[in-house]
């Protein structure tokens, strides 16, 4: 099995910034695509940012020039560095990935719980 754990989360002043980091562990063999996502209240979820195994990054429009997608293949770790917050960026924040585990031949998503981010005015 597969467990991604989200730290970083909190409460920020608008302009502030936070760090959010999110831990694969379990039977992995290779990580390929992580990503976060993002839900506000009464808000359909959001694909924030997404980094390729390779390196290559991807940002919604709304974060991009403040937020900063990134990840440590060796800890099998992925960051999102998030500058100029502003309060409505307040939400939940979950990060995914594609796991290709030891003795398989399928690649599955897996998902985090989710760490609040609120960022006040």
């Amino acid at each position: 099995q597969v467990q991604l754990v989200e730290s970083g989360g909190g409460l920020v002043q608008a302009g502030g910034s936070l760090r959010l980091s999110c831990v694969a562990s379990g039977n992995i063999f290779r990580i390929n695509a992580m990503r976060w996502y993002r839900q506000a209240p009464g808000k359909q979820r959001e694909l924030v940012a997404v980094i390729t195994s390779e390196g290559m990054t991807n940002y919604a429009d709304s974060v991009k020039g403040r937020f900063t997608i990134s990840r440590d293949n060796a800890k099998n770790t992925v960051y999102l560095q998030m500058n100029s917050l502003k309060p409505e960026d307040t939400a939940v924040y979950n990060c995914n990935a594609d796991v290709l585990q030891y003795g398989s031949s399928y690649v599955y998503v897996y998902w985090g719980q989710g760490t609040q981010v609120t960022v006040s005015s």
